[in-house]
């Protein structure tokens, strides 16, 4: 009897284990999948974030990619991902790295071991101060909203995973972007870009004026352009797509993290979703805040259109229009929720 080489054993049981997390997804599936992904009557939201480490990336990397500099060990993405009960509709909401916060009592630092007493911060150093759990914990205390799963990602895991993609990720502009901080120069039309050159697009700032609002911009593009991807054949490649998800999720032990196969079993709920059924938008803010000592310049919500944005989440309803949410002080931060299909490269 000849048994499989280790390769063969190995592809044998990511297809069989793709498959299994697949078929979960049948009609007449059970409120909750044998993955154990939570299906809530009002809608399963995701946190996503991407952490500012640069653990794993070589010196080469650094250098090639602008890489250096210091790491700040904090959240400079954070998007909560709102998918339906009905798994007809995705709701993106970016929430700006420098929204002012409040940090409560006793909270202990992850770094130190100390406990904080309560003081004003900006949402992304919830991560540095506290870990997944309280990234989490601020996140849900600012928007109302539980969150069910959360998923983190570092430079490393990020290029890493845009790499699993044959290809790359395409990614277009209008005008010319040259950003000499992140290293990225792209002239005007679509390019495919692979891990290191992705990094640079999603992490630029300067280069076209927008402040951090067009980095959350590009952000959003290239996830709508990733998803695309994925349904350009990776969907329906069950060994590929769990080398995707695994990659993405990666090993690290965090507080309701979704696991690699609860990735699978989203994808096969998602698996014929069309792009205009995705919807993406920065929470509405007001303006800028004075600056505060020791947490510098940061960015005011808007209460009331903030309030309407996560009660539309909540009732598990597509997000207001931009109508609904009044201008922002900031031109570029106004609200303006954007389908999916309009930021699909051609």
């Amino acid at each position: 009897m000849e048994f499989p080489r280790p390769r063969r054993l190995r592809r044998a049981l990511l297809a069989a284990a793709a498959f299994t997390a697949l078929a979960a997804l049948a009609p007449g599936a059970v409120a909750v999948a044998p993955s154990g992904l939570p299906s809530p009557e009002q809608g399963l939201n995701l946190l996503v974030v991407g952490i500012d480490s640069r653990k794993g990336v070589t010196g080469e990397e650094k250098e090639r990619f602008r890489l250096g500099g210091q790491e700040c060990d904090c959240t400079d993405v954070i998007m909560l991902v709102h998918v339906s009960a009905e798994n007809d509709r995705i709701s993106v909401v970016s929430l700006p790295r420098d929204s002012l916060t409040a940090f409560p009592d006793q909270h202990r630092d992850r770094r130190t071991g100390k406990l904080h007493a309560a003081h004003p911060a900006k949402i992304n150093s919830a991560w540095a101060e506290g870990g997944s759990s309280f990234a989490v914990e601020t996140v849900e205390s600012m928007t109302g909203l539980p969150v069910h799963r959360y998923l983190e990602i570092d430079f490393r895991r990020f290029m890493d995973t845009v790499d699993r993609l044959d290809g790359g990720v395409p990614v277009c502009t209008a005008e010319p972007l040259k950003d000499l901080v992140t290293g990225i120069d792209l002239q005007p039309g679509t390019k495919r870009v692979a891990g290191g050159e992705a990094l640079q697009y999603v992490r630029s700032r300067r280069a076209d004026g927008q402040m951090d609002f067009g980095r959350i911009q590009k952000q959003q593009k290239f996830v709508a352009n990733t998803l695309e991807r994925l349904r350009e054949g990776v969907l329906d490649d069950p060994e590929a797509l769990l080398d995707f998800a695994a990659t993405l999720r990666g090993t690290g032990a965090v507080e309701r993290g979704i696991t690699a196969t609860e990735l699978l079993t989203l994808a096969g709920r998602l698996k014929d979703l069309p792009p205009d059924r995705t919807e993406f938008s920065t929470v509405p803010v007001r303006g800028f805040n004075p600056n505060i000592a020791g947490v510098g310049s940061t960015l005011a919500w808007d209460e009331k259109g903030a309030a309407e944005v996560f009660g539309r989440l909540r009732e598990d309803r597509p997000l207001p229009e931009a109508g609904a949410v009044a201008p922002s002080e900031i031109p570029v931060g106004t609200y303006r929720p954007t389908p999916g299909s309009s930021l699909i490269c051609p």
